[in-house]
C-alpha cells in the first residue's frame, strides 16, 4: 500500500487552464486548497508559441523559455506576481493573447514537497553546490540565464550521473562528465563539471531540484514494449501532471500530459516542452488511480525495448495517510 505525507497534493503542485483576455488578469486555482506559487510553466494550448516560465527566486517578471536556448529576459508584459492561490499576468502575447486557450502548470517550493530552487553563479570549476531539500535530488533542470545554452537534465532515470539530456532538443541521452561531474547527488549537495550549460564562468544560473516524495512525485525510466496494450508504470498515485522522454532515440520531443487536458481517457492531449506547437490529442496514455498506462505503439513513447525517462506529480495519492485509497477517473 502506498501510504504518503502528502494527502493533499494541491498544497505542492496545480494545473490551471485559462483563457487570455489581451490585457491583464489574475489566476486562481481551482482547488480545494489555496497555494502560492514559487514555480509557474505556461503554454498556450492554442496556437505555435514559446513556453515561458517564471520563478519566485529569479522574479516573476523574469521569464525564460523552455523550448529554447535564450538568456532570461524581463517581460513585464507576463507574469507579473505569484499570488496568495494563483498568479497574475500582463498582456503578453504567449501568457494571455486575447482568446487563447492557455495550461499552467504550477509549483510550490517545498522540501516537504521534495522541490528546491537553486541560484548559483558559474565559476567554470568542477564544484558541488548546496541544497536544501534534505533528501537526494533525483531530477534536476538547469538553465543558464546570462547566456543562450541549453537547459541541461540529469535524473535517475538515465544510466547514471554520467549522463544528461536537454530539455529544449529532441537529442538522446549523452555521456560527459562535465556536466554533473559524473557524480551522484547527496542529500545536501550536487555537483557540477566545468560544462557553460550548468557551470560557466561568472553567469547566472538556476537549478530546480526534485526528490521523490511517496503518493506524490515519482522520477524514473521504463521500457517500451511497442504494443498498443501498452506499458503500466506504478507511481503510487493519481498523476495531475506527466512528462516523457525517450532517452534513447534522437528526434524524439519530451511529451506532457496533465490531468485537465482534456481530462478523461484515453484521449489525452499533449504538448511537447522541446517545441513552440499548439496542443495536439491522441489515444496516448490512461491516467489511473495508482499510475499510468501507454495506449500506443509510437517512437515518442513505446518503442519496443527502447527506455523511456519520466517525472510526474500526483492529482491523489492511491492510498492516502489514513489509508483510503484513490479512485480512477
Amino acid at each position: 500500500m502506498a501510504y504518503t505525507t502528502i494527502d493533499n497534493p494541491e498544497l505542492y503542485f496545480q494545473n490551471k487552464l485559462y483563457t487570455g483576455n489581451g490585457s491583464t488578469q489574475s489566476i486562481t486555482f481551482d482547488g480545494s486548497e489555496n497555494m502560492q506559487p514559487d514555480w509557474v510553466w505556461v503554454k498556450q494550448r492554442s496556437g505555435t508559441t514559446n513556453h515561458k516560465t517564471s520563478d519566485s527566486v529569479r522574479g516573476a517578471t523574469k521569464a525564460l523559455q523552455p523550448n529554447d536556448v535564450d538568456a532570461e529576459a524581463t517581460d513585464s508584459d507576463g507574469i507579473t506576481s505569484f499570488d496568495s492561490n494563483g498568479f497574475s499576468l500582463g498582456a503578453g502575447g504567449d501568457y494571455n493573447g486575447s482568446s487563447n486557450t492557455q495550461v499552467a502548470w504550477c509549483w510550490k517550493e517545498s522540501a516537504t514537497a521534495g522541490f528546491d530552487i537553486v541560484s548559483y553563479t558559474g565559476n567554470a570549476t568542477a564544484r558541488t553546490i548546496s541544497h536544501s531539500l534534505s533528501a537526494v535530488p533525483h531530477f534536476i533542470i538547469i538553465k543558464n540565464r546570462d547566456t543562450s545554452r541549453s537547459w541541461l537534465v540529469g535524473s535517475k532515470g538515465l544510466p547514471s550521473w554520467s549522463y544528461h539530456v536537454y530539455l529544449d532538443t529532441t537529442d538522446d541521452q549523452n555521456s560527459d562528465n562535465n556536466m554533473f561531474n559524473g557524480t551522484t547527488p547527496t542529500s545536501s549537495v550536487f555537483s557540477l563539471g566545468n560544462a557553460d550549460e550548468g557551470n560557466q564562468n561568472t553567469d547566472n544560473m538556476i537549478a530546480y531540484l526534485f526528490s521523490e516524495k511517496q503518493g506524490y512525485s515519482k522520477f524514473g525510466k521504463y521500457i517500451g514494449n511497442g504494443n498498443a496494450n501498452g506499458t503500466f508504470v506504478y507511481t503510487g498515485f493519481r498523476p495531475a501532471w506527466i512528462m516523457i522522454k525517450n532517452s534513447i532515440d534522437n528526434s524524439t520531443s519530451w511529451l506532457m500530459y496533465d490531468n485537465k487536458r482534456p481530462g478523461y481517457n484515453s484521449d489525452n492531449a499533449y504538448l511537447l516542452a522541446s517545441a513552440s506547437d499548439s496542443e495536439a490529442s491522441d489515444k496516448d496514455i490512461d491516467i489511473l488511480s495508482n499510475g499510468f498506462k501507454i495506449r500506443v505503439n509510437n517512437s515518442e513513447n513505446n518503442t519496443s525495448g527502447k527506455t523511456y525517462i519520466y517525472m510526474a506529480f500526483a492529482e491523489q495519492p492511491f492510498v492516502n495517510s489514513k489509508g483510503v485509497p484513490a479512485n480512477a477517473r
